[in-house]
């Protein structure tokens, strides 16, 4: 199996390295490669690059993130997540190849406490969303063999994220404000891979499971709970922390240029039943990036 990696630097797309590699032969590359391109900023040196390396299967890390810049930059945040995955759906469809691509719960417009299912319909309400959202029309419309991963709350063991970020700043405070009203699961990047990895062989030897799935981590919390319990699992490894109260404060505290969902649950009943795995609560990923990372 040739397998196509774009964003291989990316958060997913660093565990997606390690992940994918037992699968074939694996092409990784990012806006920085030279021999092929992998910037989403050049759409046609994209689907140059699908149409000469002729994969098996195409995987899309790569994408515009940065929710509040995209409000400034709309037309770069329209290159890179609608345009872009346009192009490189039409080549993929071309070269036969199953596209896999992440998008977001900011499809949805973060209203009322269920989790969000993936026939629910969309309404985003940043440029983000808006972007995520048409790039995911643009590969439903056009290719025939593909799989679509709407995620949230992602990150990483290598890199800056939410819970280092906590520790850093509970080494050093007495007090902490934290978001309460926004619900979701942190998802480790690194379940994301393996998900990834496992799902694309079951979509090889089964045509039909191409789709939308929700994938992340089981369980909810909030950011408040989240940065609590990670608090609490530094001191019982052994940090000196400092802070001695974190306060629950409402959205509005941190006003944002982009306006994120509030509910940011998502129903992954028919991702587990599709590929036969269970996706275990986001504790046991969270306590296993503090566990390298506290060391």
């Amino acid at each position: 199996m040739n397998i196509l990696l774009f964003g291989k630097n990316g958060q997913v797309g660093w565990e997606l390295q390690r992940a994918l590699a037992p699968l074939g032969n694996l092409t990784a590359l990012d806006r920085h490669s030279t021999e092929h391109c992998g910037d989403l900023s050049n759409p046609e040196g994209i689907a140059a690059t699908i149409a000469a390396l002729k994969p098996d299967v195409i995987v899309n890390a790569a994408a515009h993130t940065a929710v509040d810049k995209a409000e400034s930059e709309p037309e770069v945040a329209a290159l890179l997540n609608t345009e872009a995955v346009a192009k490189m759906a039409d080549a993929a469809e071309k070269a036969g190849a199953l596209l896999v691509h992440y998008s977001t719960d900011y499809v949805f417009n973060g209203q009322g406490d269920k989790p969000w299912t993936e026939t629910d319909a969309t309404e985003p309400l940043s440029v983000y969303g808006k972007t995520k959202c048409a790039g995911e029309e643009a590969i439903t419309a056009t290719c025939s063999s593909y799989l679509i991963f709407r995620t949230s709350w992602v990150y990483a063991a290598k890199g800056n994220n939410f819970a280092k970020t906590m520790l850093k700043l509970a080494k050093d405070r007495d007090e902490l404000s934290v978001i309460n009203d926004q619900f979701g699961a942190p998802t480790g990047a690194e379940l994301i891979a393996d998900c990834t990895a496992h799902a694309i062989q079951s979509a090889k030897n089964q045509p039909e499971l191409s789709g939308i799935y929700h994938l992340i981590a089981g369980g909810t919390t909030t950011w408040h709970e989240y940065a609590s319990y990670v608090i609490e699992t530094g001191r019982k490894q052994g940090m000196a922390l400092q802070v001695k109260k974190i306060n629950p404060v409402a959205t509005s505290a941190f006003p944002t240029p982009a306006k994120r969902p509030a509910n940011s649950r998502l129903d992954t009943t028919k991702f587990q039943r599709s590929f036969a795995l269970t996706l275990p609560d986001w504790r046991v990923g969270v306590d296993r990036m503090l566990s390298e990372f506290i060391g």
